[in-house]
């Protein structure tokens, strides 16, 4: 796929998917199947899997392929897959490709190294379209930092049209969704960890939003700025604000959150995180207890089961 039609198949929310496992760690698979479908409930355009959120560097090659497997099962007809191919160099990525390309992926997100010039950077997604058939996400991830060069992106996707979309998750991420816009405006634009500014990500044009939980809240107040009706989106994104204010304090205590959410909603069997992710704390576990009773209060208000609903019309 090409930009513009990235833009259109892939506008909305795209779930970055946490991996479910048994007890013994294993994959869940009644989990994953059960996450699919309420993904597709909520209303998301599409889904992300393998990425930082299902934890794939504790993922075996043999367990990706699985998941990506499962994922495309549960999700085909209703749900456009994006298949993480990310890992320490690029022939390691480049095999994760091929490994992908029989789910029939619509995209493949790929972390680019933010050192890399557009030659490089083009040259890499070229072979990794060719690797999987599909058109490439480039993930301009930087935890404390500015991540690739706009220019180098604008100069890449010029050079190679496979390079499709950009997951931008920087700091600041604002100013770059803006540049990128400006700069190549045929991109699809996405952000993800930037959760708490999701409202300005919106003002600057993204396509997409990649979050974890709260999905058909997240579906909503995309569905509602779209519409025009900002003031419903924001109550409703003011609702949601104290969760993602303290789950996005790390990406452990966000992965931690949303799997616990899922296995009380009955969704995951377990909540169990396999290595390095860090447990919480004594604080952290109280706060976390509010903050998942709120989750659920939104998701149910939503839903229009939690009593007056001031969020726009039904979806």
């Amino acid at each position: 796929m090409r930009g513009n039609e990235v833009s259109e198949r892939l506008r909305g929310i795209v779930a970055s998917l946490n991996t479910p496992f048994a007890a013994d760690e294993a994959l869940d698979e009644r989990g994953i199947a059960a996450l699919c479908e309420e993904c597709a409930t909520a209303g998301c355009a599409g889904v992300l899997v393998p990425a930082v959120a299902g934890e794939v560097g504790s993922l075996t090659t043999a367990e990706r392929r699985r998941l990506l497997a499962l994922v495309a099962e549960h999700g085909a007809g209703r749900l456009q897959l994006v298949a993480g191919v990310s890992a320490t160099g690029l022939d390691a990525s480049l095999a994760l490709a091929r490994e992908a390309f029989v789910s029939r992926p619509a995209m493949v997100l790929w972390q680019a190294p933010s050192s890399l010039g557009a030659a490089e950077l083009a040259d890499s997604v070229g072979r990794l379209a060719e690797a999987a058939g599909a058109a490439v996400m480039v993930q301009d991830l930087d935890w404390q930092g500015s991540g690739l060069s706009v220019a180098a992106i604008a100069e890449a996707a010029r050079r190679e049209p496979a390079l499709a979309a950009v997951k931008v998750e920087v700091v600041p991420a604002g100013p770059k969704y803006t540049a990128l816009r400006e700069a190549a405006p045929h991109l699809h634009l996405s952000g993800g960890w930037a959760a708490t500014q999701m409202l300005d990500g919106l003002v600057r044009g993204l396509d997409a939003f990649v979050p974890t939980g709260m999905l058909a809240a997240y579906v909503r107040v995309f569905d509602l700025f779209a519409a025009g009706e900002r003031d419903a989106a924001r109550t409703l994104f003011e609702r949601m604000l104290p969760v993602l204010a303290f789950t996005n304090q790390h990406i452990d205590v966000s992965i931690r959150f949303w799997k616990r959410w899922r296995h009380l909603r009955g969704v995951f069997a377990t909540d169990r995180c396999r290595a390095p992710v860090a447990p919480l704390d004594a604080v952290q576990e109280a706060e976390a207890a509010v903050m998942l009773a709120r989750a659920s209060a939104v998701e149910e208000a939503v839903a229009g089961r939690g009593g007056s609903n001031s969020f726009g019309r039904q979806q």
